[in-house]
């Protein structure tokens, strides 16, 4: 029978979740790797590309004392504004507007590691209202984009707040191994966004057979 990966302990979890492939939806993942590039962590720490998968997070949320996620967020502000959630509201912030089916799955996340006594005692969710989520193979547009790196310094200062010790990595440190780790080589946003076809080349909102001719 297989069994459930059961991860250790870590002092802090922090989370990039949502989807690459969909513009915006791909701020946390982002986040995540530019804050693996951006600062050496203790052992306690881990950083995490959750992308999409909903329930199977449960181990690594509950294993966590702390908890910091970075996502895109229909929070209902103008587009490219970065906000801050706490403990209790995350889930409730998560779960209000929800933009992709993500989002439940990280609610049921939270849900289930209350039920079991699990939940971690501190959590931020650091959000960004999204520009263009209907953008299947798109990036992410410049206004999120220019929110990337006050996201991981935020996150990196409430980690300082909770005691942890990290320290910036150098640049020849910055990329090889860590921050690779988190996605595979072709998705990294550099990569990723001199790979893909430009929008004039491809259509990134649908079929072209089936969009409605401009009249």
């Amino acid at each position: 029978m297989e069994t459930l990966h059961t991860p250790p302990r870590y002092a802090a979890l922090v989370l990039g979740i949502g989807n690459l492939l969909w513009a915006d939806e791909g701020f946390g993942v982002r986040c995540a790797e530019a804050f693996a590039a951006r600062w050496q962590l203790p052992e306690s720490v881990r950083v995490m590309d959750g992308g999409t998968q909903g329930l199977y997070l449960l181990p690594y949320v509950s294993a966590a004392d702390r908890l910091i996620v970075f996502d895109a967020v229909d929070y209902g502000l103008p587009p490219g504004t970065l906000r801050l959630v706490e403990d209790d509201e995350v889930p409730r912030f998560m779960g209000a507007k929800k933009m992709s089916l993500h989002q439940t799955g990280f609610q049921e996340v939270i849900a289930s590691a209350a039920l079991l006594d699990r939940c971690p005692r501190s959590m931020l969710l650091i959000g960004v209202q999204p520009v263009e989520l209907e953008d299947f193979g798109g990036s992410l547009r410049p206004a999120v984009r220019d929110r990337v790196a006050e996201a991981v310094e935020l996150a990196a200062n409430r980690l300082r707040q909770w005691g942890l010790d990290l320290r910036p990595r150098c640049t020849a440190q910055a990329m090889p191994d860590d921050a690779s780790a988190l996605s595979d080589a072709a998705l990294q946003l550099d990569a990723y966004e001199g790979g893909r076809p430009s929008a004039e080349l491809a259509c990134r909102i649908g079929d072209a057979r089936f969009l409605p001719e401009a009249g």
